[in-house]
């Protein structure tokens, strides 16, 4: 039965679809399957798995809107034991729709449900904001991971998306955990990056991974050739970072053991 993740910040431009399509690509890897669910309007993490959203046919927008079959949508991607459920621009207009149905929260829960037994995780990845197909997506997971991005304004909004969580919680869905808060974009170089990291782990702790995603170009590259990194270069400082991050998030699950020598937290090269 498959782990539900959602992967949540209202705040934009913190890595969340690179944080979705990566982690999933290093969980697959590991030979765990797994499922990215994208529900961007902007469709980012479907062309970050190799292919077009306006070439998609039938996505997410169906299954929310007319009750599609996720099952019948679902498209294999390049890396072995990875699938996706794509997005299209269509689907920005599913929270109009969906406004006067009345158990709109929950209707991607039941979306959920019917794919739990076919993979080991599913990530959804969420658009920036804190809207009805956010509300969905936490309604219908297990758990949230908090990508927060090593800048200024790191903290701007998490208080907000922390409240979002506990009135899911609170209303409709008891058993929604925090994840983890992972910090993204970090260079050790910078004493700003440096205090957003004390910072986040002195105010929520045990809630931040021990793994950091560092800044670095080939994460970028990987993107415009719409592949995940670790097929993209396996060596590089961001493949590691994600791999880590994937073995972590095993190990919080029970799933896997990592031993104190083997966790690379910080590495010198975060441009490569």
């Amino acid at each position: 039965m498959a782990k539900i993740i959602s992967i949540a910040n209202q705040k934009g431009g913190v890595g969340k679809t690179t944080t979705a399509v990566n982690l999933a690509a290093s969980l697959a890897v590991l030979e765990y399957k797994v499922l990215i669910v994208d529900a961007d309007p902007q469709a980012n993490a479907t062309s970050g798995c190799g292919f077009d959203p306006k070439s998609i046919k039938t996505s997410l927008y169906e299954c929310l809107v007319d009750g599609v079959k996720a099952a019948d949508i679902i498209i294999e991607t390049e890396t072995p034991n990875l699938h996706i459920l794509p997005a299209h621009l269509d689907l920005v207009g599913a929270e109009i729709e969906l406004i006067n149905h009345p158990n709109r929260e929950k209707i991607m829960k039941w979306v959920l449900e019917e794919l739990r037994a076919d993979y080991d995780f599913i990530l959804v990845d969420c658009s920036p904001s804190l809207g009805l197909i956010t509300v969905n997506a936490l309604t219908g997971s297990d758990s949230v991971l908090v990508p927060v991005q090593c800048e200024y304004f790191a903290l701007e909004g998490l208080g907000k998306l922390l409240n979002t969580i506990k009135i899911v919680q609170n209303r409709l869905n008891k058993e929604l955990e925090i994840e983890g808060i992972l910090l993204t974009m970090y260079d050790r170089r910078l004493n700003l990056s440096n205090q957003v990291v004390h910072e986040v782990r002195r105010r929520f702790a045990d809630s931040v991974f021990n793994t950091i995603i560092h800044r670095n170009t080939t994460l970028g590259e990987s993107q415009s050739f719409r592949t995940p990194i670790i097929l993209h270069d396996a060596s590089s400082t961001g493949a590691v970072n994600y791999l880590n991050l994937a073995r972590e998030v095993l190990q919080l699950n029970g799933l896997t053991q990592i031993d104190e020598s083997d966790k690379i937290l910080d590495l010198s090269n975060e441009q490569a």
